[in-house]
């Protein structure tokens, strides 16, 4: 049992999404909070975007299931989550009093999340994105890690891995990695101080003497206010300790950039991998595509954020680079996905039918019950950057994927272009 340490004030901690990784990512962090009272409140606040649904015949609400049977019944089923996992409809009451925000949610509701977190939460609170994917445009490309804090004012890390959900929630073993650098000044924790936290509502970050700039990967700047010295440090030891458990190993390392874009990168090989596979080529052939496109992913992180401090290292011996790389490979939807079309292809080539085959985008929409594939969106985005570069032909696997999403060049054209790696 752990003992109370010297800190007057302990670390809450807040999830913001709950669907099947928020759901999983809520029940291990709230493991370790009710096994570390010296560092944490026990108590895990997670966000929950209320709904009703049908529970044992009747409706009710989504929270309510959740709090009353610890089970999100229609995200993660059959799943039992600790007694101090709260859900809470309000995301604003969620975040309150939290110094630590755990990100996970699509994506696409980021902006309107940030926008409604503004002025509630603490100046000094950190943040972990377990956003996979970039923030990409024709001209500029941002880790959504950095777009969070630049958002919020706050420092905010990234959490990637080789981790489908529904078998870290069962406690089946996998690693992951943490990627956090902590700002200077949460490391310096010279002066406490006084009276109680000041909330984000009743302050002015403008105002603040206790600020500092850290630069991120672009080059910009987030002005931070550091944490005050009466919480625990939030450093690799405590993000290691609010994370790892025996099922769930973790590795912290502070290459937030690397961590983030082979999160993006990896969906965009695993649909390579989905075609070759699909067109009955073998291993020999899905290797290959495994090997280029993890080439492909370092050169682009060293193009585009050559000041980050990015390792080719994060890429090759990480459970967010290399072993996430061969998971969306071999069974990620990306990879089922573009398999099931060049399958579909074949067949009806073999059976002599003029039918076209669907496309990837078409069975995606009938598998994902009309979710968008992440893969195809980062394969679009990142051609529209590269292409504003004039870059594409340094990235030839990549640029196949798209040109075969849109129908440009046939599968079978990826040898080809592709022989010069």
């Amino acid at each position: 049992m752990a003992t109370l340490a010297p800190y007057e004030k302990r670390h809450k901690v807040t999830v913001l999404g709950s669907g099947n990784w928020g759901s999983t990512i809520s029940k291990l962090v709230a493991e370790n909070t009710a096994e570390h009272p010296d560092l944490f409140e026990r108590d895990v606040q997670m966000w929950v975007f209320e709904e009703e649904v049908t529970y044992d015949g009747s409706i009710r609400k989504l929270t309510d299931i959740i709090n009353t049977y610890h089970e999100n019944v229609k995200f993660l089923p059959n799943i039992k989550l600790p007694n101090n996992v709260i859900a809470n409809p309000s995301v604003q009451d969620a975040v309150k009093d939290s110094t630590v925000l755990i990100f996970n949610l699509p994506h696409q509701f980021i902006d309107n999340l940030c926008n409604q977190l503004k002025g509630h939460i603490l100046p000094y609170a950190r943040g972990v994105s377990c956003i996979k994917g970039v923030n990409v445009t024709a001209s500029d490309i941002s880790l959504f890690s950095e777009s969070i804090g630049a958002r919020l004012g706050i420092y905010c890390g990234a959490l990637s891995g080789a981790n489908i959900a529904t078998e870290v929630a069962k406690g089946l073993f996998s690693e992951t990695t943490v990627a956090y650098d902590p700002p200077p000044m949460d490391s310096s924790r010279t002066a406490t101080p006084k009276g109680p936290s000041p909330h984000a509502s009743h302050t002015d970050l403008t105002s603040l003497t206790a600020l500092t700039e850290k630069k991120t990967s672009s080059g910009g700047k987030i002005k931070l206010r550091a944490l005050p010295t009466d919480y625990p440090p939030l450093d690799h030891t405590t993000l290691h300790t609010l994370f790892h458990r025996p099922y769930f190993h973790v590795h912290v390392v502070s290459d937030v950039t690397a961590v983030s874009l082979s999160g993006a990168l990896k969906n965009v090989v695993a649909l390579a991998a989905g075609f070759v596979s699909g067109l009955g080529w073998g291993d020999n052939a899905k290797a290959a595509i495994m090997r280029v496109g993890l080439l492909e992913m370092v050169k682009f992180g060293h193009a585009f954020f050559p000041d980050s401090g990015i390792r080719t290292q994060t890429f090759t011996e990480e459970s967010a680079g290399v072993a996430d790389l061969i998971t969306s490979c071999s069974s990620g939807r990306n990879f089922r996905c573009a398999k099931m079309a060049a399958e579909e292809k074949m067949k009806l080539a073999d059976e002599g039918s003029e039918k076209k085959s669907r496309s990837v985008d078409e069975i995606a929409e009938e598998v994902l019950n009309g979710q968008v594939l992440q893969g195809l969106g980062t394969a679009r985005e990142v051609n529209t950057f590269l292409k504003s570069r004039g870059r594409e032909a340094e990235f030839p696997l990549m640029t196949a994927v798209y040109k075969i999403v849109q129908g440009e060049i046939a599968m079978e054209d990826i040898p080809e272009m592709i022989q010069m790696h």
